[in-house]
């Protein structure tokens, strides 16, 4: 196999894509190279939203499905099986975001066990996934991670929190779906990281069930992966993690400006790059200790996990090595690799159009703000619109 190739093979890519669907893509990502475009667009959308206009359905046939498996469980599972039939794997993402009460938090839990009770007769939907805020306030992590104590009436909060996070990863262990707990921002994860980690020690002790997320682009995260590493050696549990670059930098970094406090980001692109490949390196070599969920729509950093693979002796379907991108995104990479027999799961974000929204405008955003990116899809479609012409 010629790795410097793979991911240019666009038939594999976009075999599932029908003509229509191609030109689609192709009109999306035009739009959201346009920076100004994707701005006056954002203000729109709320508006018509928060008006009750009626552009639910525009949205639904054009962003919303390009990026959205659909609005619940069953409306997901055409594409779940189409996706299953090329090797691609289903990460449910119930992306609703913003909830603050506990009314909510309990019905994003029910929802989550939903989701693991609906995974666990589909192999196609191997992982589990949730957001440490869908399950509590924001404010308690925040208080718990600068060491703050906690009043009696937040400490019940709190309570029932660890209760929601327990429920997720006793079912998840029961029905042997991963469970992969997402990173949010720096000033709250202490919090997170000490509450998943009790997760770990309860519920990875034959493997990896509960994964933490290691954002690369914060300097500290190398030598969490290592402290991390010895703890789980000497208490005798298996480590899961998920790589990821970061999704938060700007507002890392105006937080660390506008309070006087050394930023957690590396300096640059090219160190939080090397960082990511430094925790691949790390988690390849020491593999029977841990599993890993690249999160990466890198191609270098993909390539380099194949090398390392291939390098160590571990084969292409290892459960412990899985490759992961966003549902409408990098195509080129998911289908390529799993054509080549590797673990890949798309995450596949789902909900109510209104309530998927706020997700839809990060991915629109992060996709205008990513160097290359755009352009790198929309090169892609173009070479497949041609070589479909000329078949």
């Amino acid at each position: 196999m010629n790795t410097n190739l793979i991911f240019n093979n666009t038939k594999v890519a976009f075999s599932l894509k029908s003509d229509s669907e191609l030109e689609r893509a192709y009109f999306l990502f035009k739009m959201i190279s346009i920076e100004p475009l994707v701005r006056i667009g954002t203000v729109a959308t709320n508006f018509a939203l928060k008006a009750h206009l009626p552009i639910e359905g525009l949205i639904r046939s054009t962003v919303f499905d390009h990026f959205c498996g659909g609005v619940n469980e069953d409306d997901c599972l055409p594409v779940i099986e189409k996706m299953y039939d090329k090797g691609v794997s289903s990460v449910l993402d119930y992306s609703v975001e913003g909830k603050e009460s506990e009314k909510e938090f309990d019905a994003a839990l029910n929802k989550l066990l939903k989701i693991i009770e609906f995974a666990k007769n589909l192999q196609a939907i191997p992982i589990a996934v949730f957001k440490p805020s869908a399950f509590g306030r924001f404010y308690l992590y925040e208080k718990l991670s600068k060491n703050g104590t906690l009043t009696i009436v937040e400490q019940e909060e709190w309570d029932r929190i660890v209760s929601r996070f327990d429920q997720v990863c006793a079912k998840a262990k029961a029905y042997d779906v991963a469970v992969l707990i997402d990173a949010e921002e720096s000033w709250m994860q202490d919090a997170a990281d000490n509450l998943i980690t009790k997760m770990m020690v309860k519920y990875n002790t034959e493997k990896p069930i509960v994964y933490n997320t290691l954002q690369m682009y914060r300097h500290d995260r190398m030598a969490f992966l290592t402290s991390e590493h010895a703890k789980a050696k000497a208490a005798g549990y298996f480590l899961g993690f998920k790589l990821v670059r970061g999704a938060y930098m700007e507002k890392e970094n105006d937080r660390a400006e506008t309070k006087g406090y050394p930023s957690p980001i590396c300096i640059s692109k090219a160190a939080t790059d090397a960082n990511f490949n430094k925790a691949l390196n790390y988690m390849l070599e020491n593999i029977k200790d841990m599993s890993v969920f690249a999160g990466t729509h890198n191609e270098d950093s993909s390539y380099l996990l194949m090398e390392l693979m291939d390098k160590l002796g571990i084969k292409n379907n290892d459960e412990r090595v899985w490759f992961g991108q966003l549902y409408g995104m990098s195509d080129h990479i998911s289908y390529n690799l799993a054509h080549e027999g590797y673990n890949v799961a798309k995450y596949m974000p789902f909900g109510p159009v209104k309530d998927v929204m706020p997700y839809l405008i990060r991915r629109a955003e992060e996709n205008t703000s990513v160097a290359g990116q755009t352009g790198r899809e929309l090169a892609l479609l173009k070479q497949e619109k041609t070589r479909r012409k000329a078949e």
